[in-house]
């Protein structure tokens, strides 16, 4: 068409905010361990690792049942300082964890101060090492009294020299 101006469309997009929750895993869910997969699988929601933090104060954390899973006992005060990994997780993820983790029947989700190791990320969710933060945590508030006689450890690893080989539940067989 002579003399028409052809103007392009805008088109605006609004993306939600998406609600990000703390959470700091300590056992078959860090990187590398038997459970990560299931921190990346996307149909479960979404986690974005943050940083390597510790336990400001010590929990114990045991190995415990004939599967040889890692427990942090919700007794604080005792046991050690402990090592794990901080993610920012959607709620479809927290969703997930607590049906994973078997909440609130087999573990409670609650809150736990972290001291911060090392950070990933930049701008306001950047976690500077050495800075105190608070994330939910998945920790057994009843467990078998023997277990606070067994040794406790600062960092899980599945593949330790502790001899303790992790076992998939059955219920927690790969999806």
């Amino acid at each position: 068409m002579k003399g028409s101006l052809i103007l392009p469309l805008t088109v605006s997009v609004i993306c939600p905010a998406v609600d990000m929750t703390l959470v700091f895993v300590y056992g078959t869910l860090k990187k590398g361990q038997p459970n990560y997969f299931r921190m990346k699988k996307l149909v479960n929601g979404q986690a974005i690792f943050h940083a390597h933090a510790q336990t400001v104060e010590p929990y114990p954390l045991v190995i415990a049942t004939k599967y040889n899973i890692p427990f942090l006992l919700n007794k604080p005060g005792t046991g050690q300082r402990v090592y794990g990994e901080i993610y920012r997780v959607d709620q479809k993820m927290l969703e997930f964890l607590d049906k994973f983790e078997g909440c609130p029947e087999r573990y409670q989700r609650t809150k736990v101060q972290l001291e911060v190791q090392d950070g990933d990320g930049e701008g306001e969710n950047t976690l500077k090492p050495g800075s105190i933060v608070e994330a939910f945590v998945y920790s057994k508030n009843t467990y078998e009294p023997e277990w606070l006689q067994t040794p406790t450890y600062e960092s899980y690893d599945a593949y330790g020299d502790h001899g303790l080989t992790y076992v998939i539940p059955e219920d927690r067989s790969p999806e």
